[in-house]
């Protein structure tokens, strides 16, 4: 009996240290699982960063503007991350001008973070922006870079590249007569004469940062009167402009000379009756005659001022352009 109650106990012994271990063991993985349920840190975001510049100019393959005008760099990153900044260095030929710290904020949606840097260059020369982002907890490393050229606008009679290309693409954007040349030559300057004619800048055929900030903004609408006489013309003879249009839509914009005081320009609205082209005796060159003697036709000279016997005299450059338009019947409106 003494025998029996001894083993008794080393088995109730032996019973409870193995619920102890057991219940060790089932402890230890508890807390294992508990651990990889609950991290203690998180990897940090890796996002994609892109830069676009959607003020400046394209010219063949190449992003253009000039010096001292403004553009916008504008910065997308994906996802968005709450709590960014990145750091924007703007240079030209590789001297930084322009240092800033941007927090990126939500993009409508909130699923992407934006930033916009502000900056014009200094000077002409190739600009580059650069922008960057340290690694931190939240955000990993980002860093991305966008170039463009800030062209030189000192140019004249003879100048060739893409300054004089940005200048006529301008100039046939606002709907003046321009052959894309990339030469500045006789039809770049009708154009930029016939440009200031319509800003009231007088008439000049030369370019200064004045009339380029115009042409880049955009600046300058010819101001239709007809608009419901289809495909016709109109004869501006205040500003001494002559504008082709279909309906409301400006085709194209010529400088003309019209009647000088003594012979002026007959007014109203009128058709298109008679269509002669090449030269006439007196010079008249692919005539287009809208009332008697009346007509819009080329002439040497066409100068900048009202100096005809009451025709609407074009450059001879012009001439055969606007002829090949404008057909018989079609309106012809003439209006101070």
């Amino acid at each position: 009996m003494i025998y029996f109650r001894a083993m008794l106990g080393v088995l109730v012994g032996r019973a409870t240290a193995t619920a102890a271990i057991v219940a060790a063991i089932f402890a230890v993985g508890a807390t294992s699982a508990s651990a990889a349920d609950s991290p203690t840190s998180t990897a940090p975001v890796f996002a994609k960063l892109t830069l676009t510049v959607p003020d400046a100019f394209l010219v063949g393959h190449q992003l253009v503007t000039v010096p001292g005008r403004t553009v916008h760099v504008h910065g997308l990153v994906r996802p968005y991350v709450a709590g960014q900044w990145v750091l924007v260095k703007s240079s030209v030929n590789g001297k930084v001008f322009k240092t800033d710290h941007l927090r990126v904020r939500p993009a409508p949606g909130g699923r992407n973070g934006q930033f916009t840097e502000s900056l014009s260059s200094p000077r002409a020369g190739r600009v580059t922006v650069r922008v960057g982002h340290t690694r931190n907890a939240a955000l990993g490393a980002l860093l991305e870079l966008r170039s463009f050229t800030a062209l030189d606008p000192d140019v004249s009679f003879g100048a060739t590249g893409p300054f004089v290309q940005l200048i006529q693409q301008q100039l046939a954007a606002l709907h003046f007569y321009i052959p894309q040349t990339g030469v500045y030559d006789e039809g770049t300057g009708l154009a930029i004469d016939a440009y200031h004619r319509l800003l009231h800048r007088g008439t000049s055929q030369a370019l200064d940062g004045r009339t380029v900030s115009y042409l880049l903004d955009g600046s300058g609408k010819f101001p239709l009167r007809f608009p419901k006489n289809g495909r016709h013309a109109e004869g501006n003879l205040s500003l001494q402009l002559l504008a082709l249009a279909d309906g409301s839509n400006v085709v194209a914009i010529y400088p003309i000379s019209s009647g000088k005081p003594s012979t002026p320009t007959i007014l109203g609205n009128f058709r298109v009756y008679s269509k002669v082209p090449g030269y006439l005796p007196d010079g008249m060159y692919f005539s287009n005659f809208f009332i008697s003697g009346y007509a819009i036709h080329g002439y040497n000279p066409a100068p900048d001022y009202p100096a005809s016997h009451g025709c609407m005299r074009v450059p001879i450059v012009d001439a055969i352009s606007i002829y090949n338009w404008l057909a018989v019947g079609n309106w012809v409106d003439t209006y101070y």
